[in-house]
């Protein structure tokens, strides 16, 4: 679909879904390259889709039927690699779209791997831990023919944790024999890597200071707002305060929280986990979720899940630039506007890139079977996050193209290179 403005675009809006999304900013950058439609055919179309039924015996004793996903969507570069989402909204065309940006990402951070994602229809926030372990054993084991350390990687993702990754080891192992590397994100103690906890959040900060450097702009004289406060907007945070950026505001799904002066982010964090929310955290003023789109501040960072910013709110964002440390946040039929005004776009595939940087390293470990110190994990995941910020500010600069389709260029000619050579189409 083309990008429209002004009242053609008002009166033809609608929502991107995930694959959408990626296939219409792939589109984009394959015509700056001038792709054959051969090519970009073979490139947006997964390798594999796999879809699972899984019966698991709830708590109450009753049999309940859960569907499940995985999609691979590309090796030319190397095994398949992306995360596991537990979510009521999961679908096929979803994960599709996830798995496509999973591809773009490891090429354009220069990664040995290629793209899958995973997903179960289920609403885990509301599941006991005993369903979501058997529900985890019974996705593992219908899937465990077309995963492994050198076909497909699984990681955490959405309502999906380092126990889930411990649970989908074990249960591998049961049937492969013991191998850590079949999934990453795991608990340290299991063979997880120090430092992919905070990964993506620490290289959400990386990538906020390399701008910041460029634009001549002191972080300590900087102000953030954080759509989303779970484990990447906590660390990203955290992060860019240690930077001495002052986060001024953050959100989860029922309230925003906002101190001019900064926020208190521990306390908050205790707060939400005794509360389950961030409203009414002394010392802060409490907002609707959606009024943080509102709030005045030199970075926006929307770290929650897809299509956060459309014509709904995108009229409202006050900010400098927004890096987009969750998957797909901005409708692409806005991002016009935001340009517009004058605000940056940092996309998603360069922004939230830290976590798979460091679940590579994870998996180096694994096959290694040699533990990397946290200090070596950092370094080499600052030196990722820098290198790939410059290539694609370089490549933006070069091509007169904003840093999206910089990014998809840098990747694209990546993926189409290494099949090419191989001989894959």
């Amino acid at each position: 679909m083309p990008i429209m403005t002004g009242e053609d675009n008002k009166k033809h809006y609608r929502l991107l879904n995930c694959n959408e999304a990626s296939k219409h900013h792939f589109e984009r950058a394959a015509n700056k390259l001038k792709i054959s439609r051969q090519i970009r055919s073979w490139l947006k179309i997964p390798f594999r889709e796999i879809t699972v039924h899984l019966p698991v015996i709830m708590d109450d004793g009753s049999l309940k039927i859960f569907e499940g996903y995985r999609v691979q969507h590309n090796n030319a570069r190397g095994p398949h690699k992306g995360g596991i989402r537990y979510h009521p909204e999961v679908s096929i065309d979803h994960v599709r779209g996830l798995a496509s940006w999973m591809t773009w990402k490891t090429a354009l951070l220069n990664l040995p791997l290629g793209g899958a994602k995973g997903g179960v229809v289920c609403d885990a926030k509301n599941m006991s831990e005993g369903e979501l372990e058997r529900m985890t054993r019974k996705y593992t084991q219908a899937i465990s023919a077309d995963i492994g350390p050198y076909q497909d990687i699984p990681a955490p993702d959405v309502n999906t944790d380092e126990n889930v990754m411990a649970w989908m080891m074990d249960e591998y192992s049961k049937l492969s024999g013991f191998n850590p590397a079949v999934v990453t994100g795991k608990p340290v103690e299991l063979g997880g890597s120090p430092g992919r906890l905070d990964a993506t959040g620490r290289g959400v900060a990386i990538i906020v200071e390399q701008w910041a450097g460029d634009c001549g702009c002191e972080l300590s004289e900087t102000t953030a707002v954080i759509q989303g406060f779970g484990n990447v907007g906590y660390f990203a945070a955290h992060h860019l305060n240690k930077l001495g950026c002052r986060v001024i505001a953050v959100s989860d799904t029922g309230a925003a929280a906002l101190n001019e002066d900064g926020l208190d982010l521990d306390r908050l964090l205790r707060h939400k986990e005794e509360t389950g929310s961030v409203s009414g955290c002394p010392g802060v003023t409490s907002m609707e979720s959606e009024e943080i789109f509102d709030i005045e501040c030199d970075f926006l960072i929307p770290a929650a899940l897809e299509n956060a910013i459309t014509k709904d709110n995108v009229g409202k964002i006050k900010a400098r630039a927004i890096f987009e440390a969750a998957n797909g946040p901005t409708c692409p039929l806005v991002e016009p506007e935001l340009t517009e005004k004058g605000i940056t776009v940092v996309p998603d595939i360069l922004t939230n890139s830290g976590g798979v940087v460091v679940s590579y390293f994870e998996w180096v470990q694994n096959l290694q079977q040699f533990t990397w110190s946290e200090e070596q994990v950092d370094t080499e995941l600052y030196r990722k996050m820098k290198n790939a910020f410059r290539r694609v500010v370089d490549k933006s600069e070069q091509e007169h193209v904003s840093l999206r389709i910089a990014a998809y260029m840098l990747a694209i000619e990546k993926v189409a290179s290494a099949a090419r050579t191989r001989g894959a189409y």
